[in-house]
C-alpha cells in the first residue's frame, strides 16, 4: 500500500510540474495554442496541392545528400595529376576538382549513388518548383491575399535555376566547362560592365582559377540558405493565408474543407516523402547522369560534341542559338545582340512579367475581394490561352537548344532546321493561344447547356406534334455546385474625363482595353435568380458577398 501510495504522489508530483512548467513556456512563448491551432488545420485532399511538397521533400534530399559530398569535394582549380582507380584517366593532368569528382565516383563508398541522387533531386526539385507554379498560375491561387506568396514562389524558382547552374559547374568537366564558356560569353554581352563582370567572376581572364572556389561557397552556403528561409516564408504565409481549395459541397470562399494536418494529413505527407525518398534512390542506383568520365577534364581549346545544358536552361540554350549574330556599333561601343538578347533581356523579361502578373490581372480586373476558391482553367480563357502559349514558346526553345542533335538524328540540314524553329517560336504560341481560347469558351458553352437542360440520359422522348427530343435529368447536386462557383468577370469600363491629366486618360484607356480584351469572350450562364444569390455566396471571401458587387463584374447583365 504504501509503494502504491508513493507512487501516485511522484505522479502526482510529475504532472504538476509537467504543468507548471508549460504554463511557464507558454506565458513567455505561446507555443501550445499555435501548436493546437497547427495540428488541427484543415488541408484541402487533391493531388494537386501535393505539388509543392515534391519540391519540399526533394530539397531536404538534396541537403542530406548535398552535406554528404561536401566531405570529399576539393572547390580547387589547381592543376594535378590524376592517380585514381578509373584507369583511362589515370596519368592525366586535371583539376583538383575534377580529380574529387572521379574519387567520389569511384573510391569513396556510396559516393557514386550519392551523386547521383544528387543531381536527380535537383531536376526533380526546379520540375516540382515549375509544375507547382503552373498549377498556382492556372488555378488562379496568386490573387489577393496570395501575391505576395507568389512572388516567394517565383524567387525560390529564380535561386533554384541558379543554385542548379552553380552545382552543374563544380565537377570542371568538359561539359560544365561549355556551359561556364556560355555564361561567360553572356557577361560579356552586357553593354559597358560586361568585362568587368567576367573578370570578378572568374578571377581574371577565362577561364582563371577562381571560378570553381566562387561557385562553391554560393553553391553549398549562400543560395541554400535563401531557400531555405524562403520556404519557411512561403510555408508560414500558406498557413497564415489558409488554403486555396476546388469548389465542391460544402466548400466556400470563407472556410476550408479537407483532413486535418495531424494525424491524417500528416500520415500522407510522411507516405509521399517516403516515395520521393525512394524513387529518387531507385534513379541514383539504375539511371546513370552526368558521367564526367567519359567527358573528360575541361579545356578551353575543346568541347565536347553535342553538348546539352539540364532541361530547365535549355530553352537559354535554343533561344542563344535561334538568335542571329548581329551586332552594332554605337559610341566606340560594339553590341552584341547575341547573346544580349537571349542570355540577358529574354530571362529578365521572363521574370518581370512572373513577378508582375497577379498585379497585372488585378489591374484589369478590378474589385478589392479575396479569392479562395480555385478557377477552373476553362473559366478563365484568356489567362489559359497566355499560360499554354509561354509553354508552347518554351518548348520550342527547347527543341531548337537540341538542334544539331536533331539534324543528325533525323539527317536534316541544320540551316534548315533552324529556320524552322526561328518560325515556329513566332507562330506557334498565338495559335496556341487561340486555340486554346476557343477550348475553353466551348466548355462553358457545353456547361451553360448542363445548367439549363440538365444531362442527357440516352433515352428519347416523343412530342404530341411527332417530334423526338432526348431527355434529360437534372444535374447531381455536386456538379451544379462547381459549375455555379465559378467567377466570369466581365470587362471594365472606365471612364476617362475630358478635364483629365493626358497621363490619366491613356492610362484608363490602356486599362479598358486590356479588360475587354480579357474578358470579352464570355459565355454567361443563365442562371435564375435565386441561383445567382446562391453562386454570391459561394464566391464571397471572408469580408462577405459584397466582395462579388464591390469586384470583377461576374454579376453584371450587360453581354
Amino acid at each position: 500500500m504504501l509503494l502504491a501510495k508513493s507512487k501516485r504522489q511522484m505522479k502526482d508530483r510529475a504532472r504538476s510540474a509537467g504543468a507548471r512548467t508549460a504554463d511557464a513556456v507558454d506565458a513567455r512563448l505561446p507555443l501550445a495554442g499555435a501548436a493546437r491551432s497547427l495540428l488541427r488545420k484543415a488541408f484541402p485532399d487533391h493531388w494537386s496541392f501535393l505539388l509543392g511538397e515534391f519540391a519540399l521533400y526533394s530539397f531536404i534530399v538534396l541537403l542530406l545528400t548535398g552535406v554528404y559530398l561536401t566531405l570529399f569535394f576539393q572547390p580547387s582549380m589547381a592543376e594535378s595529376v590524376y592517380t585514381g582507380s578509373y584507369g583511362p584517366l589515370r596519368g592525366l593532368r586535371t583539376s583538383e576538382a575534377y580529380a574529387s569528382t572521379l574519387r567520389i565516383s569511384f573510391d569513396v563508398r556510396g559516393g557514386l549513388l550519392i551523386r547521383q541522387i544528387h543531381h536527380w533531386a535537383a531536376l526533380v526539385f526546379v520540375a516540382s518548383i515549375g509544375v507547382h507554379m503552373l498549377r498556382v498560375f492556372f488555378t488562379g491561387a496568386f490573387r489577393r491575399p496570395r501575391e505576395v506568396n507568389w512572388m516567394v514562389g517565383v524567387t525560390m524558382f529564380l535561386l533554384a535555376l541558379l543554385e542548379g547552374f552553380a552545382g552543374y559547374s563544380l565537377p570542371d568537366d568538359l561539359l560544365s566547362g561549355t556551359g561556364l564558356r556560355t555564361a561567360q560569353g553572356i557577361m560579356l554581352s552586357i553593354p559597358v560592365v560586361g568585362t568587368y563582370a567576367s573578370f570578378f567572376v572568374f578571377g581574371g581572364e577565362y577561364p582563371g582559377e577562381d571560378i570553381v572556389s566562387r561557385l562553391y561557397p554560393v553553391h553549398i552556403l549562400l543560395v541554400p540558405g535563401l531557400l531555405l528561409a524562403l520556404i519557411s516564408l512561403h510555408l508560414l504565409l500558406v498557413v497564415h493565408l489558409k488554403h486555396t481549395q476546388w469548389a465542391g459541397p460544402g466548400r466556400t470562399g470563407r472556410n476550408v474543407v479537407g483532413k486535418p494536418f495531424f494525424p491524417q494529413y500528416t500520415a500522407k505527407s510522411a507516405g509521399l516523402l517516403f516515395m520521393v525518398f525512394g524513387v529518387l534512390a531507385l534513379l541514383g542506383a539504375l539511371a546513370q547522369i552526368n558521367p564526367i568520365w567519359d567527358y573528360g577534364p575541361y579545356r578551353t581549346d575543346q568541347v565536347s560534341t553535342g553538348s546539352q545544358p539540364d532541361w530547365y536552361v535549355g530553352f537559354l540554350e535554343g533561344a542563344l542559338r535561334l538568335m542571329p549574330g548581329v551586332e552594332t556599333r554605337l559610341w566606340g561601343h560594339t553590341l552584341m545582340w547575341n547573346p544580349l538578347v537571349p542570355g540577358v533581356l529574354l530571362p529578365g523579361a521572363l521574370f518581370l512579367v512572373l513577378y508582375a502578373y497577379p498585379f497585372f490581372e488585378r489591374w484589369i480586373t478590378g474589385g478589392p475581394g479575396e479569392r479562395h476558391l480555385c478557377d477552373r482553367p476553362r473559366d478563365r480563357p484568356v489567362r489559359t490561352g497566355l499560360g499554354v502559349g509561354a509553354l508552347t514558346a518554351y518548348a520550342v526553345l527547347l527543341l531548337a537548344g537540341a538542334q544539331d542533335v536533331i539534324a543528325y538524328v533525323f539527317d536534316v540540314p541544320v540551316h534548315a532546321l533552324t529556320w524552322t524553329f526561328r518560325v515556329a517560336l513566332f507562330v506557334l504560341p498565338p495559335i496556341a493561344l487561340v486555340v486554346t481560347e476557343r477550348l475553353c469558351l466551348a466548355l462553358q458553352a457545353r456547361e451553360r447547356e448542363l445548367l439549363e437542360d440538365g444531362e442527357e440520359t440516352g433515352g428519347v422522348a416523343q412530342s404530341l406534334e411527332g417530334g423526338y427530343h432526348p431527355e434529360h435529368v437534372p444535374l447531381p447536386a455536386e456538379k451544379r455546385y462547381v459549375l455555379l462557383a465559378r467567377e466570369l468577370p466581365g470587362p471594365l469600363d472606365i471612364p476617362a474625363p475630358r478635364r483629365a491629366p493626358a497621363r490619366t486618360r491613356l492610362a484608363r484607356r490602356l486599362r479598358s482595353r486590356l479588360s475587354h480584351w480579357y474578358y470579352r469572350d464570355r459565355v454567361r450562364p443563365g442562371l435564375t435568380p435565386e441561383q445567382e444569390r446562391e453562386a454570391r455566396e459561394l464566391l464571397a471571401g471572408p469580408c462577405g458577398a459584397e466582395d462579388q458587387r464591390a469586384g470583377s463584374g461576374f454579376w453584371k447583365t450587360k453581354p
